[in-house]
């Protein structure tokens, strides 16, 4: 960041600091912004240059109208740069690429290096490969460093060479709990060169879209594309249109038996409806006065699922009893409050609501308890009516498994058009011959709806006392009644940070836990990301034999299909008291207000009213053993780690030694050839439509995650190197490695592509003679003929994660264009990031609406380098027969367009770094 004092700054003293500020709350127009847009008008304040930030972009901010539709493009530079180490590896690898890149077009390797601070945090790679039992942790431990010694040997080079890049070891924490619980500052105190201090909003962006999280706490931000994060590392504003703001009101408080999962399910849903692609959403309302700031943090957790860019909170007295909880400085503190109140960022219920594109409400009292699914997280389910409606899905899944269709069903319906309308029918499949199962001692058979995976993890929810203190109890309670988690059950305890451990060992409940099987796992992201690891073999071998239609329940964020696991078709999201009360049922059709988890040591059948705690009762136990000193004794350490990080070695120097034999970590080909001048981007013609695809194709669509199949194109680029089956590892886990990467994308065994109808996975046509072959295989056979190719699909395309790779993997298949009716907000900025151009139907058209089978040709004019705001396409098909339809060119602003003629925000950076002088 600049040196450069910026204009008329303030001082102000409060807990024995002294810093400058700029003063934002002198202008009236001011005073009435949401609190997320007073953050953005310091942020643009505070750089004000003349070239990248202008008075008019101030004034702009100032003159906000809210019910317009965003168009005045500002430049937001977040204060720093967070990164987990599935997205963070490749952004490091990226960053190694262009210190060689650099040095090729003859200009300084040094200046690539982040200018900010940026910390990564290792968390997605610990698998349950063990659980059940006192030494699971230290097992999936060491199985963890097995697997990733390369890659996490790679972060450790980062760390020496990049001065400012941090690296949070394994085994600590999942990236936005250790975020809230310490990283965040609320308010920058920034030491300068000059001896003067100047004080800020902490603002940053992530690279994992569960930056939002950290929203609750007062602190805007949100989740981008590795490649965007790099550029912002390298100095490079967020480029970004004014958005409109949600205001939603929140009243009265959580009724009995209700929990903050129950709350952010109703919201994500209620959200979901209005439609918030692309807005901020603001909290506000004299209902945050009874919502504690952990309750704030799950709300903000989950505003991908809702579509929003961030949900925040403003900061009040909660957030700052939050920051003494977790053990920040007194001095700090005080500070952060004089600041808030002197710019008008504190939250203050007698002045005026602040001005909003639109308002929603809630009251707090209608909340009732709940779960999400089995495909989509705003597929809001009451309990109440749960076993009813699974039933249901049940019974219309089993009837079209034999009716045979081709087409979308409506059990699919059931998971892609929301509600819960799917009619219930009797089945009329013939029930499967059900294999008899015998593990630890016991006897039983599977059956469609069972519950097979319970994992209490992710730290949407792991990071609030509340309810895991509430899952404790509930385990408690059941263990005093004899009651026992049903033998088919995988369960598993993954906390967001070792806090969590702390105060649940403290209150005794943690022996609870264990003692139903929920162990401590690990310390990570685990099953919300797909890593649940295998599921016993019996169990496996019965849901393959017997085509059973299984779930799992998880305390997560996400249940998309495929993500949990490729042999669970039905995942519910559900709060960690809830997963321990399947986990003891057993079965995910079950009534658990009427009908009961098991009987106790006397044959009495136990309810789940008899283990559910009081509200008090939980907030008893929050009041007794949640301290600062939990959060001191946890931080103390945090970038040291165990034994196993310490002794790990690793490589030094400025530059990375790459390795050719290496299948983790390889050098991109994103600059291969580059000059200093790019290269034209002409119309597209003659290409092929590589994949045809429905609504809600998410990221973990497009690139997953998990396991890497034994008969896809990866696995057969892993054997070809010496790699045994057995040493795949995940995806996620080899996002160092393009060639990995660009076979597994499109590969997800749940992705339907209507031009290979009746396949599931990454299977396609080649045309014009129609062989089927991998998606994969297909590209490469078009890439070698020269023809280009783009992509179909339908509304919501890209929702989920920020996965970065799911657009590198679209550029290295060839794919010069996605033609969809809507995007989600990071995927599209990625694609754009990659020089992939986003394309969008006019409203009411579509891929069928048109008539397009996928089979055509594709031409595109009219894109005149992505300064278009439209673009024609016409598909010829093979008859000679022509459709012509106009799409709209979504390159949103002049710095997008920009990044699109130099073929992505890398390229752009690296020819400004390089003719920099």
């Amino acid at each position: 960041m600049s040196d450069a004092m910026p204009r008329n700054t303030r001082t102000l003293s409060a807990g024995g600091h002294e810093c400058q500020y700029v003063p934002i709350a002198d202008d009236r127009r001011a005073q009435t912004l949401p609190f997320a847009l007073k953050v953005l008008l310091e942020n643009l304040m505070r750089h004000e240059d003349g070239r990248t930030v202008t008075r008019d972009d101030i004034e702009g901010l100032l003159d906000w109208d809210p019910a317009a539709e965003p168009s005045r493009e500002i430049a937001f530079r977040p204060a720093r740069v967070l990164l987990q180490d599935f997205t963070g590896v490749p952004a490091v690898v990226d960053l190694a690429a262009m210190r060689d890149a650099m040095e090729d077009l003859g200009g300084d390797p040094a200046k690539i290096a982040p200018l900010q601070p940026a910390e990564l945090v290792i968390d997605h790679s610990v698998q349950v490969d063990s659980y059940g039992e006192a030494n699971s942790m230290n097992l999936n431990a060491e199985l963890e460093y097995s697997r990733n010694r390369e890659r996490y040997s790679f972060l450790k080079w980062g760390q020496q060479a990049f001065e400012t890049f941090k690296v949070v070891p394994p085994d600590t924490g999942i990236v936005h709990q250790v975020n809230l619980e310490y990283l965040a500052r609320t308010v920058f105190l920034e030491d300068r060169a000059d001896g003067s201090c100047m004080a800020y909003p902490d603002t940053l962006v992530g690279t994992d879209s569960h930056t939002t999280m950290i929203n609750g706490l007062g602190v805007l931000g949100w989740g981008v594309g590795g490649i965007e994060a790099e550029a912002a590392m390298l100095g490079q504003p967020i480029s970004m249109l004014i958005p409109q703001v949600v205001g939603f009101r929140l009243t009265g408080k959580l009724a009995e038996g209700a929990t903050a999962t129950d709350l952010v399910l109703v919201i994500v849903e209620q959200l979901r409806k209005h439609g918030v692609v692309g807005k901020f959403v603001e909290f506000f309302g004299d209902g945050l006065a009874d919502l504690p700031l952990a309750d704030r943090a799950t709300i903000a957790n989950m505003a991908p699922e809702y579509g929003a860019t961030c949900g925040i909170f403003p900061i009040d007295d909660e957030t700052l009893e939050y920051l003494r909880l977790t053990g920040r400085e007194e001095s700090h503190i005080q500070f952060i409050e004089a600041y808030a109140r002197g710019q008008g960022l504190w939250r203050d219920d007698s002045a005026p609501v602040a001005r909003y594109s639109d308002l929603l409400e809630l009251d707090l009292s209608t909340v009732e308890p709940s779960l999400a699914g089995p495909k989509r997280p705003q597929d809001r389910i009451p309990l109440s009516q749960a076993g009813a409606e699974i039933s249901r899905h049940l019974d219309t899944v089993l009837k079209e498994r034999v009716s045979g269709k081709d087409e979308p069903s409506e059990a699919e319906r059931f998971a892609t058009e929301g509600g819960h309308t799917a009619v219930g029918v009797e089945h009329q499949a013939e029930e499967p011959h059900h294999t008899a199962i015998e593990m630890g001692g016991e006897t039983f058979t599977l059956d469609h709806g069972d519950v097979v995976i319970a994992a209490i993890t992710s730290c949407t929810n792991t990071s609030n006392p509340s309810v895991m203190l509430g899952a404790g109890l509930v385990a408690r309670k059941a263990r005093e009644r004899g009651l026992k988690v049903k033998p088919w059950v995988k369960t598993s305890l993954a906390p967001g940070s070792r806090v969590v451990t702390d105060y649940l060992q403290n209150a005794g409940l943690l022996e609870d836990l264990e003692d139903l099987g929920f162990y401590v796992v690990g310390y990570g992201c685990t099953t919300c990301i797909g890593n649940s690891g295998p599921l016993p073999e019996a169990i496996s071998e019965a849901i393959v034999k017997d085509d059973l239609v299984v779930s799992s329940v998880l305390s997560g964020n996400r249940n998309f299909e495929g993500r949990i696991h490729s042999e669970v078709q039905m995942n519910f999201l559900a709060s960690p008291p809830l997963v321990v009360a399947y986990a003891l049922a057993g079965r995910s059709n079950l009534d658990l207000y009427n009908d009961p988890l098991g009987d106790d040591a006397d044959g009495n059948p136990v309810y789940l009213k008899d283990i559910w705690p009081t509200s008090q009762e939980v907030r008893d136990e929050v009041a007794r053993h949640v301290g600062a000193g939990s959060f001191t004794t946890a931080y103390g350490d945090l970038y040291t780690g165990e034994n196993r990080w310490r002794n790990l070695e690793a490589p030094s120097g400025d530059r990375f030694d790459w390795q050719e034999d290496s299948t983790y970590v390889r050098k991109p080909p994103y600059f291969d050839g580059m000059g200093m001048t790019p290269a034209e981007t002409p119309d597209i013609e003659g290409a092929r439509v590589l994949a045809l695809l429905g609504d809600s194709v998410t990221t973990d669509h497009i690139s997953p995650a998990g396991s890497i199949a034994s008969d896809s194109p990866a696995a057969r680029y892993l054997e070809e190197q010496g790699v045994k089956p057995a040493d795949f590892n995940s995806y996620g886990s080899r996002r160092g490695n393009h060639e990995v990467m660009m076979r597994g994308t499109f590969a997800n065994v749940r992705l339907r592509n209507l031009l290979a109808p009746g396949t599931q996975g990454g299977v396609t046509r080649h045309l014009p003679d129609g062989e089927q072959m991998s998606i994969y295989d297909a590209s490469m056979r078009y890439q070698a003929e020269g023809t280009p190719l783009v992509v179909i699909a339908g509304k919501e395309y890209g929702t989920g994660s920020s996965r970065d790779w799911a657009a590198k993997g679209t550029l290295l298949l060839g794919v010069k264009a996605v033609i969809v009716e809507s995007y989600e907000r990071i995927h599209r900025s990625n694609l754009v990031g990659m020089g992939v151009l986003p394309l969008q139907f006019h409203d009411g058209e579509n891929a069928e609406s048109l008539g397009l089978t996928g089979e055509e040709t594709y031409t595109i004019t009219g894109i005149r380098s992505g300064e278009a705001k439209e673009a024609t396409v016409t598909a010829t098909a093979d008859d000679g027969s022509r459709k012509e339809f106009r799409v709209r060119v979504r390159l949103d602003t002049p710095q997008e367009i920009d990044y699109y003629r130099h073929g992505g925000i890398l390229p752009y950076v690296l020819r400004q770094l390089a003719g920099e002088g």
